[in-house]
């Protein structure tokens, strides 16, 4: 098991790596040449600027029972038809369930930006959604840890 980040505009890379510190597993910082992050317990891998060139290097990389930290629910798909488990910087866990509906809010929303349209984009950041992505991701390790989270 190891923990991907697709660390580009991740507020909570700081928080993944030191959870993956003290459980014990790996973890893999993935960013592209404009957003370098590097942090001392955690492997980075930079990879060239472009669109969707770190997306793609982190699911050619993730394998089943990996975590994936992302927000991007195009990278959450691939992801998730590897079989591993992905969460988003607030602690959502996405699920097969889910995915097919975000995707589609999410080519809706690309379509009513092309047209001129605006979509209201996220509130500042709150300390309630960092403690919520932690209390999440520990429940997702604990889990992994005992085996019971596939």
């Amino acid at each position: 098991m190891k923990i991907y980040i697709d660390a580009d505009g991740c507020p909570v890379v700081d928080s993944t790596v030191k959870l993956a510190e003290k459980y014990d597993v790996p973890c893999i910082i993935i960013c592209d040449t404009s957003h370098r992050i590097e942090r001392k317990s955690a492997q980075t891998i930079v990879v060239d600027k472009g669109a969707d060139s770190a997306d793609f290097r982190l699911a050619n990389m993730i394998a089943k029972s990996d975590i994936a930290v992302t927000q991007d629910y195009g990278l959450a798909a691939m992801c998730l038809s590897k079989n591993a488990i992905v969460m988003n910087q607030d602690g959502k866990l996405y699920t097969g369930e889910n995915i097919s509906g975000l995707l589609e809010f999410r080519a809706i929303s690309k379509k009513i930006r092309q047209s001129g349209g605006r979509i209201k984009g996220q509130h500042k950041r709150s300390e309630l959604q960092n403690n919520q992505f932690e209390e999440s991701m520990k429940e997702v390790l604990e889990k992994m840890k005992k085996g019971s989270c596939e």
